[in-house]
């Protein structure tokens, strides 16, 4: 599996809105996108530093994963996002070392990205997700 970069870290937040204030008035970075993702009950902000991105995480249903993750564990960290060049393979050699897969294919995500995520379970307790970006794959 050959990881590029942290494509973003996902953060879960109560208020979006109040959220995107503080990292754009007190941190001094700027949202650049705001998207909601209907099968996942999301609503995300995005703000850039360097290469790597802040993926604001809203929920917009109480019962929809994000909202689950804050009732259960609060605010905070959600995930750990690496761009992979070719996601299927990358699933695959994951699977072959034992990770347990939440996603076994890949699935449309924010930004136009294709997604699928390891389990918690089977990676120290960080949800990671691998994105692959196909408008500029080189595979």
């Amino acid at each position: 599996m050959e990881l590029s970069h942290i494509e973003h870290v996902g953060i879960a937040v109560k208020n979006l809105e109040e959220a995107i204030a503080y990292y754009e008035n007190t941190l001094g970075l700027s949202c650049y996108a705001i998207e909601d993702v209907a099968d996942q009950k999301v609503k995300t902000a995005f703000f850039k530093i360097g290469q790597t991105k802040i993926e604001l995480l809203g929920s917009t249903h109480p019962n929809g994963p994000i909202g689950k993750f804050i009732e259960k564990r609060g605010e905070g960290i959600h995930h750990i996002a690496f761009a992979v060049n070719d996601i299927e393979k990358s699933l695959e050699e994951a699977d072959k070392k034992g990770i347990r897969l939440i996603d076994a294919k890949p699935r449309k995500g924010a930004e136009g990205l294709d997604i699928a995520f390891l389990h918690p379970k089977s990676t120290f307790g960080v949800l990671t997700e691998f994105c692959e970006d196909k408008n500029i794959s080189s595979d």
